[in-house]
């Protein structure tokens, strides 16, 4: 396991002009380290688990990191949490520090999984990891969830691919 290491997400199969087409290949059941990873984060507010200002945030986010030249096509995910039914987190990889942004560092180990379907699935989606975790061994800290494309996408592609990213700990007894 390769410390800091995203599979790839290829940016250039992009008919929408918007989100990329989500490759599922190479992503699920993946083992990811994390040393000190660095990440802008971000909030949005919500109501009951719905996004109310996402579009505005993850643009101003993407045009912030554009500006300080902090991405790279090759280390690309966002991964998103519900902290209540009033607010999430949103961390993006960023490849150096960039101004004006909140910065976390994320280190430990994580198992991914891919699921597609409606959004609405996601506390389904999240069980399952669980368990499936649980089954292997795994006590899981926290659940983030990487969704590949915005609903507009989504509909254009024709799949809805979100990659549920677990925090792990050992084995436990």
């Amino acid at each position: 396991m390769q410390t800091n290491l995203l599979p790839k997400y290829d940016m250039s199969d992009n008919p929408t002009g918007c989100c990329p087409r989500f490759h599922p290949q190479g992503w699920d059941g993946q083992a990811l380290h994390f040393r000190d990873k660095l990440f802008v984060r971000a909030r949005t507010r919500s109501l009951a688990h719905v996004p109310l200002n996402m579009g505005s945030v993850f643009a101003r986010t993407f045009k912030a990191i554009e500006d300080a030249h902090a991405s790279d096509d090759g280390d690309f995910i966002v991964m998103s949490r519900d902290e209540s039914a009033w607010s999430a987190e949103h961390l993006f990889a960023v490849t150096r520090e960039v101004p004006g942004c909140e910065l976390v560092r994320l280190s430990g180990d994580y198992r991914t999984k891919v699921f597609e379907g409606p959004y609405r699935q996601v506390p389904k989606w999240r069980k399952a990891l669980l368990q499936a975790l649980h089954d292997q061994g795994k006590e899981v800290t926290r659940v983030y969830f990487f969704y590949t494309t915005c609903p507009k996408c989504a509909r254009a592609y024709g799949e809805n691919y979100v990659v549920a990213v677990a925090q792990v700990t050992p084995e436990h007894g």
